[in-house]
Formats: C-alpha cells, sequence, structure tokens
C-alpha cells in the first residue's frame, strides 16, 4: 500500500499547498469585502477606471463585454472556491436531479467497453503531466487575482492601511 508522504505538504512547489494557498486567498476575500454590493459597476482594472471618468465627458463609452465588473469576478473567483471544495457534485445534486438518477445517467453515458484502447493508456502520463501544470498556471493566477480584488476593494472603501 503507498503511504502519502507528509513532505509534499510542505513543498511549496505541490499542487495541494496550491490548492491550499487559493482557498486561503479566497477565503480572505471573502472576510475581507463585508459588502460584495459595493463592487458592482466597478471596472477590474484601474486602468479601465480611468478610461471611464475620462469618457464621461464625450459620448457613449466604448462596450467591452468582455470587460467584468469586480462584483462578476468576485463571484466567479467564489464559485471555483467552492466548487474546488465541494467538487461538482454538489452543484449537480442542486439541480434537483437526485444522485441514483445522476449515476444512472452517467451510467448510459458510458462506453460498453471499461478498458481504454491501448493508445491512450501510453499516453496518459503527458497528458496528466499537460493538465497539472495547466492547473498550476490557472490556481497560482486565480490566487493572485483574489488578493489584488482584496486589496482594491481595501483601497476603495478607505482601508488601504491594512493591505498585506
Amino acid at each position: 500500500m503507498m503511504q502519502i508522504s507528509s513532505d509534499s505538504a510542505t513543498n511549496k512547489h505541490s499542487l495541494i499547498n496550491v490548492m491550499h494557498r487559493f482557498i486561503a486567498a479566497a477565503n480572505n476575500m471573502d472576510e475581507t469585502i463585508m459588502v460584495p454590493s459595493l463592487l458592482r459597476d466597478m471596472p477590474l482594472e484601474e486602468q479601465a477606471a480611468s478610461q471611464v471618468e475620462t469618457n464621461n465627458n464625450e459620448e457613449d463609452p466604448p462596450c467591452n463585454k468582455q470587460q467584468r465588473d469586480m462584483y462578476e469576478h468576485y463571484l466567479l473567483l467564489k464559485s471555483i472556491k467552492n466548487d474546488m471544495e465541494w467538487g461538482l457534485l454538489k452543484r449537480e445534486m442542486s439541480s434537483g436531479t437526485s444522485f441514483l438518477e445522476m449515476a444512472v445517467k452517467q451510467e448510459e453515458q458510458q462506453p460498453v467497453t471499461r478498458e481504454l484502447p491501448l493508445d491512450d493508456n501510453v499516453d496518459l502520463e503527458h497528458q496528466f503531466h499537460f493538465h497539472l501544470r495547466g492547473l498550476f498556471g490557472v490556481l497560482s493566477k486565480l490566487t493572485m487575482q483574489a488578493d489584488h480584488l482584496t486589496n482594491r476593494y481595501k483601497r476603495e472603501i478607505g482601508g488601504g492601511n491594512f493591505m498585506r
């Protein structure tokens, strides 16, 4: 039987550590932002905020559908954190479908053969490392975004003296 080493939890480059850092940053964000509605209509980037101010004197500001406000970004980060902590099963279960119905539906969607073709088994290590690198990158970016959102909120409400 394989045992998990406690050294992996202390390794700053472990996946578990990266996940914990993101969850801690998201929890800090959630604890700091007492009134999330203050984030509505606040541009995500500070440069965008200065552009909106200069465009107020002109006709219509250019519309960017990709631009999210800080409130939407806050909700996105909270949702990702909840999915990481509780898994996707909770989201599917809250849609009103019972666990048994989901299991039956998933079973019906599975192909009849349970074994992977030989080609797929050979490439599993490559696929694993590809997705692991992607997961590290995404979690690191999400952690930075949660910290940025927290610090920006503190600046906007006048709590800039307490930034970490």
